[in-house]
C-alpha cells in the first residue's frame, strides 16, 4: 500500500462495535474480495472488501476473519487467516503481511496462515448457535457471477445445514455511515489530496487541451501524495459531455467558449473523497454559464442546510427539488404555470436536474448505508446538485463532501474555489 499505517484503534473499535450487536453464541465470518484475471497472465489491481476492511484493515487478498466473541477458547474469539508467503510469492508478487505485521495493522493477535482455515473452523464452529455471514447488499449492486461471500456461504450451508444462520449486512448497514474521528480525519486527507489535484487542474487548462491531459495531470497529484489512485472512474467532461452523467471517455479536445465538468476524488487508504466542478475553458465564463453556474451553487448552498442530523432521505430530496424548481424558472428553463400543474410523482425540474443530491461516503464512494434511517452525527455525505440543458450544450455539477456533527455541519472541501470569481482568478493568475 502507498498509505501510511492506520492507527490499529479504529479497527479494535470497529469489531467491538460489530459484536455487540451479534446474538449470544454467533460466529461471523469474512472473507476479502475475489482476485479477478485481466489476461493470461494479470489480474486486475486488487480491491479488498469494505467490510473485511473496516473491521480488520487488512488489505491483502486471500484473507478471511472469524469474530467469535463467546467461543469457550479464548484463543479463537478473534481470529485472521492470511496468505503465507514463500520465496516464489516473493519473487513474483512482492511483499506480503507477516505476522507480526499483521498484529500491528489489525490489532488482533491470534492470527493463522490460510491452510490453517479449515483445520480450526470446524473445531469451534459446533460451539457457536448463529452463524453470521456477509454479503454485497449495496442495493446500487447486483451480481451477475458468484463471488467469494456467495460460493462459502453455498459451502458452509452444505458442511453445517442446522446451524442459523444469519447476515452480517444489516449490522455493518447501521455501524459503517457513523464515522469515528480517524476516519473522519482519513476522509479529510482524500479531500486534501483531492483540492490539490483541482487547483494543479485549474492553472493547466486552456484551449485546445485533451480531456484525457487533464485527467493525466490528476493522477499525478493523487500518485505523488500517495493516494491509492482515482476513488472512481473520473468523468473530464467538456462542453455537451457535460450532460452525460457518468461520461468516461475522456478523449475530446477543450474548447475556447466550453464549460469543462469535473467529477473525481482520490482514495486514501481505502476512503474516498468524491469532488464535482465546473470551469470555463477559457478562464472565463459567459455571461450565461455564470448564471447556471451561480445557480447550481445557490442550490448547493441551500441543500447544504439541510444536511443536518435528524433529516429524512426522501423529505430532503424533495425539499431540494423545490430549490432546484425556482432557479429553473428563473433561468427560463421551466414556466411557473406548467409547475403548478405537474403530476408531483413525475416533476419538470427532472429534465435538467435527473440524479440524486446527496449520498453517504465512506470505504465506497457510495457507502453502504440505509435510505429509510434519518441523517445522524458522525454521517459524510456528498451535496452535488446540477444542472444540465442538453440544448445548449452546457452541464454545471458542483459537489463537496459534508460532515455532519451534533452541532451542524462541517464541510470537508471549503478550502476549495468554488465560487465563480475565485475560479477565474486562479485560472487567470
Amino acid at each position: 500500500m502507498k498509505y501510511f499505517c492506520i492507527d490499529k484503534q479504529l479497527f479494535e473499535l470497529n469489531r467491538q462495535n460489530f459484536t455487540k450487536k451479534l446474538q449470544k453464541n454467533s460466529i461471523a465470518i469474512f472473507q476479502s474480495n475475489d482476485e479477478f484475471p485481466r489476461s493470461g497472465d494479470q489480474s486486475f489491481i486488487f480491491k479488498q472488501n469494505p467490510d473485511l476492511f473496516y473491521l480488520s484493515g487488512i488489505d491483502q487478498e486471500q484473507s478471511i476473519l472469524i469474530l467469535f466473541p463467546d467461543c469457550p477458547n479464548p484463543l479463537y474469539r478473534e481470529v485472521l487467516f492470511l496468505r503465507q508467503t514463500n520465496e516464489h510469492i516473493a519473487v513474483w508478487e512482492g511483499h506480503k503481511l507477516s505476522v507480526q505485521e499483521a498484529r500491528k495493522v489489525s490489532g488482533i493477535q491470534n492470527i493463522y496462515w490460510l491452510d490453517e482455515f479449515w483445520n480450526i473452523l470446524p473445531a469451534v464452529i459446533n460451539y457457536a448457535e448463529y452463524i453470521y455471514l456477509n454479503t454485497n447488499e449495496n442495493d446500487r449492486y447486483a451480481h451477475e457471477v458468484p463471488y467469494r461471500d456467495i460460493r462459502f456461504i453455498e459451502k458452509l450451508k452444505s458442511l453445517y445445514p442446522l446451524h442459523r444462520y444469519e447476515r452480517a449486512a444489516p449490522i455493518l448497514r447501521d455501524l459503517r455511515p457513523v464515522k469515528s474521528d480517524i476516519e473522519i480525519e482519513l476522509t479529510k486527507k482524500a479531500c486534501g489530496i483531492t483540492r490539490d489535484a483541482f487547483i494543479r487542474v485549474l492553472k493547466y487548462v486552456k484551449p485546445g487541451v485533451a480531456e484525457y491531459e487533464i485527467e493525466a495531470e490528476i493522477i499525478h497529484e493523487f500518485i505523488r501524495q500517495r493516494a491509492t489512485g482515482h476513488a472512481y472512474a473520473p468523468i473530464i467532461a467538456s462542453g455537451k459531455n457535460a450532460n452525460i452523467l457518468h461520461y468516461n471517455d475522456n478523449n475530446q479536445i477543450c474548447l475556447d467558449g466550453d464549460v469543462i465538468l469535473f467529477d473525481f476524488g482520490a482514495e486514501y487508504a481505502n476512503y474516498n473523497a468524491d469532488l464535482s466542478r465546473s470551469v470555463p475553458v477559457n478562464g472565463r465564463f459567459s455571461k450565461r454559464q455564470k448564471d447556471v453556474y451561480n445557480a447550481v451553487l445557490r442550490i448547493m448552498k441551500e441543500a447544504k442546510k439541510m444536511l443536518l442530523p435528524g433529516t429524512v432521505w426522501n423529505e430532503y430530496h424533495e425539499e431540494v427539488g423545490k430549490v432546484v424548481e425556482s432557479e429553473l424558472i428563473g433561468l427560463g428553463l421551466l414556466d411557473k404555470h406548467d409547475v403548478a400543474r405537474q403530476d408531483p410523482k413525475m416533476p419538470l425540474y427532472k429534465k435538467y436536474f435527473m440524479h440524486g443530491t446527496s449520498h453517504h461516503l465512506g470505504v465506497d464512494v457510495h457507502d453502504f448505508a440505509s435510505r429509510y434511517k434519518a441523517f445522524e452525527a458522525g454521517n459524510i455525505l456528498t451535496c452535488e446538485p446540477g444542472i444540465y440543458i442538453q440544448k445548449e450544450g452546457l452541464g454545471i455539477r458542483l459537489e463537496n463532501d459534508i460532515l455532519l456533527t451534533k452541532n451542524g455541519n462541517i464541510d470537508l472541501m471549503a478550502d476549495i474555489p468554488l465560487e465563480a470569481e475565485e475560479i477565474e482568478g486562479i485560472m487567470n493568475s
